[in-house]
């Protein structure tokens, strides 16, 4: 271990070439990167020989001013950073706050003189580790304040990360809520099963979202979306959209005029201009055993009863955001069975694979799944689709899901309660 001097020989010592300060990965396990800022030849060479008395396995590096070692730390990490507190070129605790920045990584320990005690502690208040008083200092204060200083601000940085992920982790809560939130039903005719999966472990919520709502008259009025693209842009418009489009329901918008405004919403709100959303819309009307659809670039809704599964005749409409005010969207009336279920979901529940294979599920794939599957309803038919399609696609297809299962019963003297 030999201290590098920037401006000559440090008080006649030979000078001996150090390596640079290597990044954390590439240095082997016990060993530490010192960066020393000190301006007195004689105290550098004082820290190299108690560093070397320490049995430590220490690189150390050697600069004279402030703005020497800020350009040193520049691509580099070191463990530590030894501190005088009066260089040329700085004093007191702002040099501390300019390596704080320039490297937050790294362990600040301060060296003060025999009188400055007070200073030390400011220090400390500033963010170093610890500090220690020159003419005191000896091999074995070096080596304990070395090392707690690394373990010191390691356990740090662990305490910040877990404080980060925490508040990460109640963003994503709330997002979530916006992107599934509480069904707006008083009936008991209809009954909401719904899911959201991410593409992706530990990943951000995207941009599906869906929503339920009965507005005054007893219709049930349903959405499912897809924003194009993964991410936080995606899941923020996603959120966007379900919010207008309840808004737009409950304010007496329907059908292709309702995804007329959800698209003047998309566009004043996205990000880049390419950015697109597939909506599928749904108007139920208990009283009559009718449902009214609108497709907006979104696959059309599967009627589920007595195990098998069909789709619902739709006429197919442009999505959201591709040739804004173009129009091209037309509502289908449908009559419904008094009692069954109709499926809506994202493109990530079929667009997986269906085997070891290239070929995709699709449509086909999904019908011939409901067609096998037990005779199981509401939340666990949704688990059962969730379970076998990502199975079957066994990690390949990376894409965000969202599935909304709605079940009536319309035969029952109270209307609902019973999913088929």
């Amino acid at each position: 271990m030999n201290v590098q001097d920037t401006h000559g020989s440090a008080g006649g010592r030979r000078t001996v070439p150090t390596m640079p300060l290597a990044l954390p990965a590439q240095r082997a396990p016990g060993r530490y990167a010192v960066l020393l800022i000190e301006d007195d030849a004689g105290d550098a060479v004082l820290v190299e020989e108690y560093l070397a008395d320490t049995g430590l396995s220490v690189d150390l590096e050697w600069a004279q001013t402030l703005a020497d070692g800020l350009a040193r730390l520049k691509g580099r990490a070191p463990d530590c950073i030894l501190l005088d507190l009066h260089l040329p070129d700085a004093s007191g605790t702002g040099a501390v706050h300019q390596l704080r920045t320039a490297c937050p990584a790294a362990a600040v320990i301060v060296l003060t003189g025999m009188a400055e005690s007070s200073a030390g502690a400011e220090a400390v208040a500033a963010g170093a580790q610890d500090y220690l008083v020159k003419g005191a200092v000896t091999s074995e204060l070096l080596d304990r304040a070395l090392r707690y200083a690394v373990h010191r601000k390691h356990a740090e940085r662990t305490a910040t990360e877990l404080r980060e992920n925490h508040l990460r982790a109640q963003e994503n809560t709330r997002l979530e809520r916006g992107l599934l939130p509480t069904p707006m039903l008083t009936t008991r005719a209809v009954v909401p099963t719904s899911c959201y999966l991410p593409g992706r472990e530990g990943a951000l919520l995207a941009g599906d979202f869906l929503d339920v709502v009965e507005t005054a008259d007893g219709v049930v009025h349903a959405v499912i979306g897809d924003v194009s693209g993964h991410g936080p842009d995606e899941a923020a418009i996603g959120v966007c959209l379900r919010i207008a489009w309840r808004s737009l329901v409950l304010g007496g918008h329907r059908e292709s005029g309702l995804l007329a405004l959800m698209e003047q919403v998309l566009v004043a709100e996205r990000p880049y201009s390419a950015m697109f959303a597939t909506v599928a819309t749904i108007s139920l009307h208990p009283d009559t055993c009718r449902i009214d659809v609108t497709l907006a670039g979104h696959d059309e809704p599967l009627l589920v009863q007595h195990g098998t599964a069909r789709p619902l005749p739709s006429r197919p409409g442009l999505a959201l955001g591709i040739g804004p005010g173009g129009g091209g969207r037309h509502t289908t009336r449908a009559e419904l069975p008094p009692a069954a279920s109709l499926l809506l979901h994202t493109d990530g529940l079929v667009e997986g694979h269906s085997g070891p294979g290239h070929e995709r599920l699709g449509t086909a794939g999904l019908l011939s799944i409901i067609d096998s599957a037990p005779r199981t309803t509401g939340q666990a038919l949704v688990d059962h689709l969730t379970t076998v399609t990502r199975k079957l696609d066994a990690g390949r297809h990376l894409d965000d899901l969202a599935i909304l299962l709605l079940s009536w019963d319309f035969t029952t003297p109270e209307g609902g309660g019973r999913t088929v």
